[in-house]
């Protein structure tokens, strides 16, 4: 089971710390409208925000897992809840590499398998370096066309 780079955690804890000043601007927002208690409850649950954020990434990250296999690929993640994936060579349709601006400043990419069928099917692996997105992508790809060749001739 290959992990994710440690790095992906400073991309989802930027997420974290735009989630909980977002959260702090409405709790205060709120207070100043409806309740009247102060403004430090906007601080107060921006922290609590900043916080939990912080435990999920730690958690999130240690969980976070994935494995390429002789037929499929296989990934588990999840905190409150576990999800694990495995998507079908046959299934897949096509394998893209992805930069976001955190990502790209990180040195980092997430790989994205589109596969056929349901909507939403569509699986991302984050936390790869730039080579090894590319690696894997190409390494999907060949798999996926080997795999359809095989379904094809059966």
């Amino acid at each position: 089971m290959e992990v994710l780079n440690p790095r992906v955690r400073l991309v989802w804890s930027v997420g974290a710390v735009v989630t909980a000043l977002i959260v702090g601007v409405v709790a205060a927002a709120v207070d100043r409208f409806a309740l009247g208690v102060g403004l430090w409850v906007g601080g107060v649950v921006a922290l609590a925000a900043l916080a939990l954020g912080g435990v999920y990434v730690a958690l999130k990250y240690r969980i976070w897992r994935f494995e390429v296999r002789d037929d499929d690929v296989y990934l588990e993640r999840g905190v409150l809840t576990r999800v694990e994936t495995v998507v079908p060579f046959v299934r897949v349709q096509h394998v893209d590499t992805q930069r976001g601006p955190v990502e790209r400043a990180l040195g980092l990419a997430s790989v994205v398998v589109y596969t056929a069928g349901s909507r939403g099917a569509d699986v991302t692996i984050p936390g790869l370096t730039p080579d090894r997105a590319d690696d894997l992508q190409e390494q999907l790809r060949r798999l996926a066309i080997e795999s359809e060749r095989e379904s094809d001739a059966v």
